[in-house]
């Protein structure tokens, strides 16, 4: 049986309040009127088989009993198996009664199309019979083979997440690099393609079956206005208001940020209301929450940190994992900085930042300079 509910303000604020004796300041901190963790937990990486899937059940699990209250997942991470995985460790801790539906903030993504837990033999018989002969799908609608935002197929994505992590209704629905599109659409045709999903995705939220959407990119927001591939924030927010108005559902975005992508706080290459600026103060101008993916880009900024970068942490942390984390997390306009993670030692690692005070603002012009 799903489990019904979603992420509220009261349920964050009671998680929040369990971890008040061992939560430093700022490490929950309030966005859409929801408490998020200054860290979360993603489930990207790994194996399709069933020895992963346990460990990703496990270190959701662990990460929730140490303070760490977002969880990211898509439905093509792993074939769908990270969405299972989420789904076992959410209804372990309720059935044990650890956790509440209401506490935890839970996002998927769609867009991109997969398979269902293993590799078909013969992918197009397989996409063909089960998207394109029921009509989820016309082949026109897909880009590259492999990715598609057509209403009717994220309705059915939609519906398939939540019948593998076992949810009533989703917290946040992303759409999955849409900037994929734009490999083989005009601009225009973009944006009435984005609209259409628009569209959609409010009816969904009006069925109760999700509770907001954003985007979630690798290359868009990072660009700048000339590359095709970029992406305009204040654009997005707009298609959203033409769709509901003020009252819009469009309210988060995941983008990758981490010391060696620095883009989204140092970056001034969104404009809003005439003014040039970086997509987190545009996300903080426009409403929309930004979690933060790739926060140690797979461990690539996770080892051997200069001397001089760690001194800026005052000594207070034990691994560079942990610093390259203090960086993404203490970040102003960051709500949540992801980190992938498996393992329940590197779990109990990066849980352990819960503890520690942020870095100060001031701080950053300083790190850019190491950079």
């Amino acid at each position: 049986m799903a489990l019904a509910g979603y992420a509220t303000a009261e349920g964050t604020r009671r998680y929040a309040q369990r971890f008040a004796a061992v939560a430093a300041p700022g490490h929950f901190r309030e966005r859409n009127a929801l408490q998020v963790s200054s860290l979360g937990i993603g489930t990207y990486l790994g194996e399709p088989d069933a020895a992963t899937d346990e460990l990703y059940s496990g270190a959701v699990a662990r990460a929730l009993e140490l303070g760490l209250n977002v969880v990211d997942t898509a439905i093509n991470y792993r074939l769908q198996r990270s969405e299972r995985s989420v789904g076992v460790a959410l209804a372990g801790l309720v059935a044990a009664g650890k956790l509440a539906r209401d506490e935890v903030v839970v996002s998927t993504k769609a867009g991109f199309l997969t398979p269902e837990g293993d590799y078909p033999s013969d992918p197009t018989a397989y996409f063909t019979r089960e998207y394109i002969q029921p009509g989820i799908l016309r082949v026109e609608d897909v880009v590259g083979g492999m990715h598609c935002l057509a209403p009717v197929y994220l309705e059915n994505q939609l519906e398939r997440s939540r019948r593998n992590l076992g949810l009533e209704t989703m917290d946040i629905f992303y759409l999955h690099n849409p900037e994929t599109q734009l490999q083989a659409v005009s601009r225009p045709e973009f944006r009435a393609r984005i609209r259409v999903a628009f569209e959609k995705l409010e009816e969904l939220v009006i069925a109760g079956k999700l509770r907001c959407y954003g985007t979630a990119t690798w290359d868009g927001y990072r660009r700048r206005p000339p590359a095709p591939d970029y992406l305009s924030l204040a654009e997005m927010v707009g298609l959203a208001e033409e769709v509901a108005g003020a009252g819009h559902r469009f309210r988060a975005v995941q983008l990758p940020y981490n010391l060696a992508m620095p883009e989204a706080y140092f970056f001034a290459n969104q404009e809003v209301s005439g003014e040039a600026m970086p997509v987190l103060a545009a996300a903080e101008r426009l409403g929309v929450t930004v979690f933060a993916s790739a926060s140690i880009l797979q461990g690539q900024v996770a080892r051997t940190l200069p001397g001089e970068l760690r001194a800026l942490f005052n000594g207070h942390l034990e691994t560079d994992a942990q610093c390259a984390l203090q960086f993404v997390r203490s970040t102003p306009g960051v709500g949540t900085a992801l980190v992938g993670m498996r393992q329940l030692e590197h779990v109990e690692e990066n849980a352990r930042l819960v503890g520690k005070p942020l870095t100060p603002p001031e701080k950053y012009q300083e790190l850019a300079h190491l950079e």
